[in-house]
């Protein structure tokens, strides 16, 4: 595992981890009753890997925002504002990448879902140069994507699916990864649990919940009877993130505590009998208010987008702090040569590389990506093609070239230029359809054809059939190739 979190120990007391990485591609799924400690399994994930993603938690009951204390999480109270404002908001927290906690708790049902359907619809329409990783966590995901029509209407209903059904279906390729908790399965809309791979299955009682948490976990439905005798914080876990076969996994302590009362008994009053009586009917008792003081009014929605951005702006100055310039571009360096040591890299998609990127350089500590999507594409067709230090003298007129290539070239023409600057055999097809992830031949050569008509390169093939390829605003050529 790359970029692993201890979420707790196994029965014989080694740890079990979750591989984030792998977790913001395949999502997770955590299902028990009330009080089997899905609250407390959030709160250990969400607080293991806040230095390492952003993370998103839709908080119908509050329980999320003493995050903010110990981890910085700004708290948007959605009940102070409309859905100009919230739309606003959400498209701040993409573009800027802060970790937030919707707090939905001072709102009715129905005006919970069409805030939560407001808020990620916004972050999954987000542009397309603000698809950052992100865990987005639904706490009481049946309130959000429920199974059947309930007391809502129509209209919100849907609404709130379709945001769910999106962020479990469609959000991993804009970088989005659901982790939705759920009291009852059956409650649960099929097409939003199907989504995901990982699953966390708790304490549950009920016949048709057990047999489809044992479906879930590829268990007999003979064995769905182990579901019911789980000790409170115990949980199944199964997936690609987790681990390839069922495990009972204790969820560890956490460092945060919700605002609600405690679950545990106290001593009942001294005063008891006539005295109690006394002291409840006593006319010359002092008036006591019948409601707590009223908080604060919450931040104006601009303050909110202020903090926003500076959580932005403090991550900067916090990683200029930490690492120089040129400490942060050797782990550039460092990164890219890792991730092109991979064959299979050129055959996954960008979003999904940029991605994997984003997470190596947390894991080194830079607490933001130091390059943009844009950016990145280009550094990788550098490194693809050889060229993993920019900064390298004998590149400076090959990188200052490939600022004028369009981009679906620039990863073969940088791999002729190398060749050529270097005096190396021109690449051969096969080098070239690796590179450009294809398995094509055919489009392989329809491309350097393209490249040659667009006079990026000329080509020359000689009597025994050797090809090379000379680039002539560099005015240097391959050596012929060896195949």
């Amino acid at each position: 595992m790359k970029a692993a979190i201890d979420i707790g120990t196994d029965k014989h007391g080694a740890p079990v981890r979750i591989d984030i990485e792998e977790l913001l591609a395949t999502r997770l799924l955590v299902q028990g009753n009330s009080g089997s400690g899905k609250s407390h399994l959030l709160r250990r994930l969400l607080e293991e890997s806040a230095r390492m993603v952003q993370q998103v938690v839709i908080d119908p009951e509050g329980d999320f925002v003493t995050l903010a204390d110990e981890f910085g999480h700004i708290v948007i109270d959605a009940g102070a504002y409309d859905a100009r404002d919230i739309v606003k908001m959400a498209t701040r927290v993409r573009e800027h990448r802060a970790s937030v906690v919707l707090a939905l708790d001072n709102l009715e049902l129905e005006a919970q879902m069409r805030c939560a359907a407001t808020f990620l619809s916004t972050m999954f329409d987000a542009p397309r140069e603000y698809w950052y990783p992100a865990l987005v966590v639904v706490d009481e995901a049946q309130m959000f994507a429920p199974a059947a029509a309930g007391d809502v209407s129509d209209e919100t209903r849907r609404l709130s699916l379709g945001a769910m059904t999106n962020l479990m279906c469609r959000g991993r390729k804009r970088g989005l990864a659901g982790i939705i908790a759920t009291q009852r399965l059956a409650k649960l809309a099929k097409n939003v649990a199907a989504e995901a791979s990982n699953f966390l299955m708790g304490r549950t009682f009920l016949d048709i919940d057990m047999a489809r948490a044992a479906d879930l976990l590829g268990m007999e439905r003979k064995q769905a009877e182990t579901i019911r005798d789980l000790d409170r914080g115990q949980f199944l876990a199964l997936g690609p993130a987790v681990c390839r076969r069922p495990v009972s996994v204790r969820i560890g302590a956490v460092r945060t505590s919700t605002r609600g009362g405690g679950q545990s008994l106290m001593p009942l009053p001294i005063a008891q009998g006539e005295e109690l009586q006394a002291k409840l009917f006593a006319v010359d008792a002092p008036e006591l208010p019948m409601s707590p003081p009223a908080p604060p009014p919450p931040p104006a929605s601009d303050d909110i987008i202020e903090q926003v951005v500076a959580h932005a702006v403090q991550e900067v100055v916090d990683a200029g702090m930490s690492h120089e310039g040129a400490a942060v571009e050797d782990i550039v360096v460092e990164v890219l040569a890792d991730m092109v040591a991979d064959r299979e890299c050129a055959f996954q998609p960008v979003s999904a590389l940029y991605q994997d990127f984003t997470v190596r350089c947390r894991m080194r500590k830079l607490p933001r990506a130091p390059l943009d999507l844009a950016a990145f594409r280009r550094r990788l067709a550098m490194a693809v093609a050889g060229i993993v230090d920019e900064r390298a003298p004998e590149w400076r007129n090959v990188v200052a070239l490939a600022g004028r290539i369009p981009e679906d070239m620039l990863t073969p023409f940088l791999m002729i230029a190398c060749a050529a600057t270097s005096g190396a055999p021109c690449p051969t097809d096969e080098d070239f359809a690796r590179a450009y992830g294809t398995s094509s031949p055919g489009r392989v050569r329809r491309l350097i054809e393209h490249m040659e008509r667009n006079g990026f390169i000329v080509v020359r093939t000689d009597f025994g059939g050797r090809r090379s390829i000379g680039v002539p605003d560099l005015g240097v050529t391959t050596a012929a190739s060896e195949e």
